[in-house]
């Protein structure tokens, strides 16, 4: 099929689906009511369905009270029964997928189950209400005259006991439709490759000489790509070897502390950049307007959504809330019931909402990756932010980083140490360690109170990491790869103890 057809056939396709979305974005709390009745209609007969009484329940009152909010910890053995080959434990239909994720941190796997319900009306939903989204807003896109440059995680699917697992990303290449084919680069064969280190020149091999419209994947890793090119063609820029670019999709990391850097890579004015919020357990969100921060909440992909506020997350006075009941701006842990039987089923991100009507989110971290040793309250949001302004203050930029607390001992007092390796180094280390600090106490008032007069917390502590000192560290621990992130906070100092020690062998 010539580009041309393709292209306006692909977009007034996408475009159809805007009038769907109206009736959630109209009455999004019946959408989310109706939605979590069927689930538990459709899973009554279930293990978990029997175990729960799901046939006498009525509301959402009784759901909310019957069943438990729950830890993959929690539901690990239910899930095993199923990778071991019984069925109909907790979703009617088989579940043949499963997803392997360790998060960020842990070092166990999990295996998520994915759905054929959740591949279909979830993930490529999500990703066909992307292009949706994107092309309502941007009525002279070009992209489909192109390809999409995609970068996913490990690839390899392995099997056991007639199931499957693998990252996301390799279950959704192994499922994807002949037109994501089509329409993509690098090819499945290239996609699907494990190691890392031959992957990225395959991947470069094949995409160079395409008409590359748009890019697709993690920040982090992608930047790796896009500079290892830039070096082996020997062009200023990515314009000199893809002059059609027009979007790049992103998600799976804050792109704040990157920003700067894709604006050099593309120094084009109106290139966009939309972001997504996806997992293994689902697709969640979508940014649904050109140059905005805020992601559309999806109500109709088959996740039904609770949320705990974060002042109470993990306390004997927890309260779990429906999204009829959230307010603005205040931290909440996601809950999750989900077309692949998840039930209740604590995510371990954090949001707060920007907007009530549509209901719009940022991520701002993980519920396990904040400090909150001194009271400071401080996420991953506010530490992308305040980096992201600091940089842009003193002409630096930051390729990764993580923060752990300095503990208090005796009457020394307490501070936070990061391990921050620079893009671009500051003309002052000293500097760069004031700026950063006045800027994190703008931002989080409860930082700033224990910072005041050093009262509890001195000023914080910055290591430069040498070149590549994270990619080893990943490396090392077996995580290369676009769905591997850097653990950005801890209540702990294992994962800075590692990178300090690694540093000083060189």
């Amino acid at each position: 099929m010539p580009f041309p057809l393709l292209n306006s056939i692909a977009t007034w396709v996408l475009k159809q689906r805007i009038h769907q979305m109206e009736l959630f974005l109209k009455y999004p709390n019946e959408v989310q009511e109706e939605l979590v009745m069927k689930l538990i209609r459709s899973a009554e007969n279930t293990q978990v369905g029997l175990q729960y009484g799901f046939e006498s329940i009525k509301s959402y009152a009784t759901f909310s009270e019957r069943v438990p909010v729950s830890t993959y910890e929690e539901l690990e053995p239910l899930i095993q029964q199923t990778r071991n080959g019984a069925q109909n434990v907790f979703w009617p239909t088989p579940i043949k997928w499963f997803a392997k994720s360790s998060g960020t941190t842990n070092a166990k796997s999990k295996f998520i189950p994915v759905s054929k319900e959740a591949l279909e009306d979830c993930h490529y939903k999500g990703s066909k209400d992307l292009l949706c989204l994107y092309l309502n807003n941007n009525e002279n896109s070009e992209m489909f005259l192109g390809k999409s440059l995609r970068l996913g995680g490990s690839s390899q699917i392995y099997e056991n006991n007639n199931t499957f697992f693998g990252d996301l990303s390799a279950i959704l290449i192994e499922n994807m439709p002949i037109w994501a084919e089509f329409s993509s680069t690098p090819s499945s064969k290239t996609s699907l490759m494990s190691e890392w280190e031959t992957k990225i020149p395959a991947i470069i091999n094949e995409a160079r000489n395409e008409n590359v419209t748009s890019f697709a994947g993690v920040p982090s890793w992608m930047l790796v790509l896009l500079n290892r090119i830039l070096e082996e063609s020997q062009a200023g820029n990515l314009l000199d070897i893809w002059p059609n670019l027009e979007v790049y999709f992103h998600g799976g990391v804050s792109f704040d502390p990157y920003r700067a850097q894709y604006q050099q890579l593309v120094p084009k004015s109106d290139f966009k950049y939309y972001e997504i919020y996806n997992a293994s357990e689902g697709f969640f969100a979508i940014q649904d307007q050109n140059y905005s921060n805020d992601l559309l909440l999806m109500l109709d992909y088959g996740i039904f959504y609770e949320f705990i506020p974060m002042d109470s997350y993990g306390t004997p006075n927890q309260q779990v809330v429906r999204l009829a009941d959230v307010v603005l701006e205040k931290n909440y842990a996601i809950v999750i019931t989900t077309n692949s039987g998840l039930w209740r089923y604590l995510v371990g991100d954090t949001v707060r909402f920007t907007s009530l009507n549509p209901y719009r989110i940022r991520v701002t971290g993980r519920t396990k990756h904040h400090i909150n040793v001194f009271g400071e309250e401080l996420m991953v949001e506010n530490t992308d932010k305040a980096l992201s302004l600091t940089c842009e203050k003193l002409n630096c930029s930051v390729k990764d980083y993580t923060v752990a607390p300095i503990f208090m001992k005796g009457k020394e007092k307490g501070a936070h140490e990061w391990m921050i390796e620079f893009e671009k180094a500051p003309a002052s280390i000293a500097e760069f360690s004031e700026t950063l600090d006045l800027q994190l106490q703008h931002i989080n008032s409860d930082y700033e109170a224990k910072r005041y007069n050093n009262m509890t917390l001195n000023l914080l502590k910055i290591n430069t990491a040498r070149e590549n000192l994270f990619y080893d560290w990943l490396k090392t621990n077996d995580k290369l790869g676009g769905q591997h992130k850097i653990p950005r906070l801890s209540n702990q100092r294992d994962y800075l103890e590692e990178l300090l020690a690694m540093q000083a062998k060189t």
